[in-house]
């Protein structure tokens, strides 16, 4: 593990200005640090040797030791807001790279995973940047000062310093080694015991139903055990760690104190000079010993950066930025020979595809489940990028427009809808933030929802809905927009018939362009066209 990685440094501003402010706190705390062992020696010196007044020192310990809080505190806060800019900052970049790569990425991730990574996971930033990075700052620029300000007194305990002080971070980075693994397993196991919560919770109602809850019950306790382990073995490497560094430390200091003596009883060092040292050798290793300590504390919040880093550096698909993207209510669409290979997989989701959508038709695209249907819509809304083949619109590939002004044409109803908590009239007018109840009234009667309350509550993921009342608000929310072109993935599934008859007239008389994937025969029936996915050649209806 990287003791700063540069990329916390280019990708949040907020670590930039810490690591500064950090460099000059630990300028200031080494000065002082020299200056109390100055002074400390100073008055012990001359009340053995001369019987002097010692209140002019000790005003100035007094200062000093205020001045040396005074930094701690800064250095806290300066840490503390860090953290949570640091933080603030990764989760919004995470959040907008996620979106930017959209539902297709995001469905090969764990969502559980993706949470926990983004709350839990991120939080443990905080002793990174409140405790292991203001050491490190202390660890180059305090043990320079001091070993530099015992060679104007005694050059030999400085040279034992020099000498004995690499054995610390030769130890550490051998010490880091094993907690970077042991770290890692524990980010893994916290992030499966997450998923497996998450799956669990989700699925109850199938489990009860079905008598295998109280099954679940040991394979939870399995996976919290293995989260358990790993944490325990974290801990351990961290407490065998510490008592290495402190007893190599303890012996190096000891060392020094035994030559000074020496040098003191044959009358070689004087008595004030021999104090500095002797007060100086702890704190020259002092802040390597504190790194040591506290690289256990942040190393879970550096394995779940890495694990930002990694969503973060998850190429884009290569788009344009035009912004005058043809009218689609008067330009046709064209896919020429839409070939489509997911990672991971050996044969094409689609291979080969090719479609005209005119202004104003309804297209029915058919086929077996798996032939890629969904995907020709991912397609056309920029989610997926074709190994071969092309959008075309108005004589311009899709790719050369910048994809947010591209999808403002299109109107998405996917298999699963997406719906938030509030009310069905907040999430009808998501579609269209500025529509009057009465314009979402009309969009529910279109969808075939007219006895479905505005102020009714939606829960997480669309509970306190039915499964086909859920479709309804999403098929009334994708009607109210203004996008000329409707993308549908099998959007009467769960109605009855008579609210599939509503839905076919809504959309035969919205004068939009309608592209839906069908079963259903009175929907196949109803469309001006139909096409077959997973034949090359388009069969009319």
């Amino acid at each position: 593990m990287k003791p700063l990685d540069p990329r916390l440094l280019k990708r949040a501003r907020g670590a930039r200005v810490f690591l500064a402010a950090s460099v000059l706190i630990g300028v200031a705390s080494g000065v002082l640090i020299v200056v109390q062992a100055v002074l400390l020696a100073h008055g012990i010196a001359g009340v053995v040797l001369r019987g002097s007044e010692v209140s002019a020192v000790a005003w100035g310990l007094i200062a000093v030791v205020v001045g040396r809080a005074l930094l701690v505190w800064g250095q806290e806060v300066v840490a503390q807001r860090a953290a949570a800019a640091v933080k603030s900052t990764l989760r919004r970049q995470v959040l907008e790279h996620s979106l930017k790569l959209g539902p297709v990425w995001l469905s090969s991730e764990r969502s559980s995973a993706l949470t926990t990574l983004l709350t839990k996971g991120l939080d443990d930033l905080d002793p990174y940047f409140a405790r292991y990075l203001p050491q490190l700052v202390l660890a180059s620029t305090v043990p320079a000062g001091v070993i530099g300000w015992m060679a104007t007194g005694d050059l030999i305990a400085a040279g034992t310093v020099l000498v004995t002080l690499p054995l610390i971070p030769i130890f550490m980075a051998l010490i880091g080694w094993v907690t970077q693994a042991r770290s890692r397993r524990r980010q893994h196991a916290l992030a499966v015991l997450a998923h497996h919560f998450a799956d669990v919770v989700g699925g109850l109602t199938t489990l009860k139903l079905f008598g295998r809850a109280k099954a679940q019950e040991s394979a939870v306790r399995r996976v919290t055990d293995r989260h358990r382990a790993a944490s325990m073995g974290s801990l351990r490497v961290a407490f065998l760690s510490s008592f290495a560094l402190e007893l190599l430390a303890s012996l190096s200091v000891a060392l020094v104190a035994v030559g000074v003596g020496l040098r003191l009883v044959d009358g070689n060092l004087g008595l004030e000079t021999a104090l500095m040292v002797l007060i100086l050798a702890p704190e020259a290793y002092l802040p390597l010993r504190q790194v040591g300590l506290q690289f256990h504390a942040s190393a879970d919040g550096v394995a779940a950066s890495e694990e930002v880093f990694r969503v973060l550096e998850t190429p884009l698909p290569e788009r344009g930025d035009r912004a005058d993207v043809p009218d689609l209510r008067v330009t046709p669409l064209h896919l020429y020979d839409v070939t489509v290979t997911y990672p991971g997989r050996d044969e094409p989701a689609l291979d080969g595809f090719d479609l005209e959508l005119r202004p104003g038709e309804v297209v029915a695209l058919t086929g077996p489940s798996g032939a890629g249907k969904s995907t020709v819509l991912a397609v056309l809304l920029g989610f997926v990028m074709p190994q071969r083949g092309v959008v075309v619109a108005g004589g311009s590939a899709a790719d050369e427009f910048d994809p947010v002004e591209w999808r403002r044409q299109f109107a998405w109803v996917p298999q699963r809808p997406g719906l938030r908590m509030g009310t069905v009239a907040d999430n009808v007018r998501l579609g269209r933030p500025e529509a009057s109840d009465d314009e979402i009234r009309l969009a529910l009667l279109s969808a075939g929802a007219a006895g479905l309350p505005l102020d009714k509550l939606v829960g997480e993921e669309g509970q306190q809905l039915s499964g086909g009342q859920q479709r309804r608000v999403a098929l009334a929310r994708a009607l109210l927009t203004d996008a000329p072109v409707l993308l549908l993935d099998e959007p009467t599934a769960g109605l009855d018939a008579d609210a599939e008859a509503a839905v076919i007239t809504a959309l035969r008389s919205s004068g939009k362009t309608v592209l839906m994937v069908a079963h259903r025969p009175a929907l196949i029936a109803s469309a001006d066209r139909t096409v077959t996915v997973g034949a090359r050649e388009l069969v009319n209806a």
